[in-house]
């Protein structure tokens, strides 16, 4: 994926020197609860997961979850991005970020470069996005960016609740 600005932010594919800052961030209290426990205990384990989940995600769909840094100091806050699940036909948006980061509209701001970037793609016609029945930040997140509700998901995980939202992305034109 292309490198992506916004007023604040970067968008940029992930490299093994951003291993130490997924460790931190994936192994976050939040992360881990919300999205998963990925088990990154060491420097290697995330230089892995980069290695054998973002970037293969990226060479075999052609999209991947991205690092997110402010641009006043490129320092890394987050992650955001597309993710393209078997389960699925559509592609779903995915974030997270460091707690230090919450409220300060980071999560808005790269989501809305993420879906306008999913616009200029004539592939994805709509995206889906999976939160946990808990994640009331997540879900008023995607409100915010046009989303909506779809159900009970049960084809992600069987252990707890996820919620589906989709959002149509309306980026086909048709012609007479």
């Amino acid at each position: 994926m292309e490198v992506i600005h916004t007023s604040r932010l970067r968008l940029r594919m992930a490299t093994k020197d951003d291993a130490l800052f997924i460790q931190n961030l994936y192994s976050s209290e939040d992360f881990k609860r919300f999205v998963g426990d990925k088990q990154l205990h060491t420097k290697q384990d995330a230089e892995r997961y980069i290695e054998e989940n973002i970037l293969t995600m990226y060479r075999n769909h052609g999209v991947c979850l991205l690092v997110v840094e402010r641009l006043s100091d490129s320092t890394p806050i987050g992650v955001c991005g597309l993710i393209k699940r078997d389960q699925f036909d559509a592609y779903d948006i995915g974030y997270g970020f460091l707690p230090t980061c919450y409220g300060c509209g980071f999560g808005l701001e790269s989501s809305l470069a993420i879906i306008e970037y999913a616009k200029q793609n004539p592939q994805i016609e709509e995206l889906i996005a999976i939160t946990t029945s808990d994640n009331i930040a997540s879900q008023k997140l995607l409100s915010r960016l046009g989303f909506t509700y779809v159900k009970v998901e049960s084809k992600v995980s069987d252990t707890i609740d996820l919620l589906l939202y989709r959002l149509p992305l309306n980026n086909h034109e048709t012609h007479p």
